[in-house]
């Protein structure tokens, strides 16, 4: 086998040392309040342990070797060049409005979060956790000895004095069935066949700890694709049950999720009925079918000729505060695509737009109130290798500590068989773990 001589040697730079853990749960926010004393920027993954075509229990890179940001401007093609000056371990995020690059959109709404609309960075340390071991990768600046000591005798960091925020919500219940009932009128009209539409649940003049309001929602609700990541003031809070992209080798799995039901807690018998429930329910189906069509159209763009296919069709999973149905679409990539070209074939995700999904982005930027931001958007990480995993933002809360400013945002697909009633609810049912954590 012949060996890129540069990527060797970038490799060698980061040796990983492993240490075996006594209690892997108490070390997760141990590593994290050492995060919290020293880095600006960081990112944090936890599969929670969900069987879930997982690629690790626990991923994080922390500090800042290179990195790459893009604001109101093109950031893909940056991407792309990133990645091949550093072959190495890369995290970072798309926000939603990268979508004004792929299809030349202009949005204007208001942000009051303010995440760039591209972030990687070159972790100076990566950490990779099991169950009963961690592996630290660190830069040659760091001694991966001192860091596991500091880690497991760290004291724990007093956060800010903090309130329950008072959330309020952009849409009044009768603002937001109206405008259902609009969205409904085009999809009528044939300009689409669904539509996913948000709102957001913000307070101004917010004072929270987010470490301490990531571990109440692990806690709340954990989740195979959570995710804690600080951008310098800002945070993300992620709860998230969706995998947007996978990419092991040649092969590349979208996960969307589409159809969601309330589980009853209590009462087995009843959960099980709602779960089957889901699973019969005509319009919940049609929305997950649509996607599903969306999702191999976008991967055919990028996969070989008859590779994509779908591997899970309309499978139920169980969360803490809902059963969702999810379906597989997998593929087997044409050589030599660049990560460009399989954002721009694939990005926004199909479950967070609707179909077609051209359209329904001009719709969505005509009705909802505020930027989605890196609500909507992706936060993951690639391997040296280009291996990569990236989730969907959903479930989560957003907060710009500098502006004292929280957002939370939730949606629901709307069809033509929608009942706006029932729309609203699931929007307070999707956030109703997120407002627990932040009391």
């Amino acid at each position: 086998m012949v060996i890129d001589l540069l990527l060797l040697s970038i490799i060698l730079k980061r040796k990983f040392t492993s240490y075996s853990l006594n209690n892997f749960s108490v070390f997760k926010f141990q590593m994290l309040n050492f995060f919290r004393k020293k880095f600006s920027i960081f990112c944090f993954f936890d599969n929670h342990g969900y069987e879930f075509d997982k690629s690790y229990e626990c991923i994080a890179g922390a500090g800042v070797i290179k990195s790459m940001i893009a604001i109101n401007a093109p950031g893909l093609h940056k991407l792309d060049q990133f990645r091949k000056e550093n072959q190495e371990w890369i995290f970072g995020h798309l926000a939603y409005d990268v979508k004004n690059e792929i299809e030349n959109f202009e949005s204007s709404n208001a942000d009051g979060i303010q995440f760039p609309d591209v972030h990687f960075f070159v972790p100076e340390i990566v950490f990779i956790l099991k169950q009963n071991e961690v592996q630290i990768g660190a830069d040659q600046a760091y001694d991966a000895q001192k860091i596991y000591d500091e880690i497991i005798s760290c004291k724990l960091v007093e956060g800010p004095v903090c309130t329950t925020p008072s959330l309020k919500s952009r849409f009044s219940r009768n603002e937001y069935i109206n405008t259902v009932r609009k969205l409904q009128q085009h999809v009528l009209r044939g300009d689409c066949y669904e539509i996913n539409f948000c709102q957001e649940f913000y307070a101004g003049n917010a004072v929270i700890d987010p470490f301490d309001v990531y571990r109440k929602l692990s806690m709340l609700s954990p989740s195979p694709f959570a995710a804690f990541y600080k951008y310098q003031d800002k945070f993300l809070i992620c709860a998230s049950p969706e995998r947007f992209l996978k990419k092991t080798g040649k092969t590349i799995i979208s996960q969307p999720m589409k159809g969601t039901a309330k589980r009853i807690t209590g009462d087995v018998i009843a959960d099980e009925q709602q779960k089957k429930g889901l699973l019969n329910n005509e319009k919940e189906r049609a929305e997950n079918i649509m996607i599903v069509d969306l999702v191999r159209n976008d991967l055919a763009k990028i996969c070989k000729e008859g590779s994509v296919h779908v591997k899970d069709f309309l499978k139920i999973y169980a969360f803490p505060q809902v059963h969702q149905m999810i379906s597989t679409i997998q593929g087997d990539l044409k050589e030599d695509v660049a990560l460009s070209e399989i954002f721009l074939a694939t990005f926004p995700m199909g479950s967070m737009t609707g179909a077609p999904k051209k359209r329904v982005m001009e719709l969505i930027e005509k009705y909802e109130k505020t930027k989605r931001g890196l609500f909507s958007g992706t936060v993951g990480y690639i391997g040296p290798g280009g291996d990569f995993d990236f989730n969907v933002v959903i479930r989560s809360i957003l907060y710009n500590q500098s502006g004292e400013y929280v957002s939370i945002q939730a949606g629901s697909a709307i069809t033509f068989k929608s009942i706006p009633e029932n729309e609203y609810e699931e929007c307070l049912l999707k956030i109703a773990a997120i407002k627990k954590a932040l009391e």
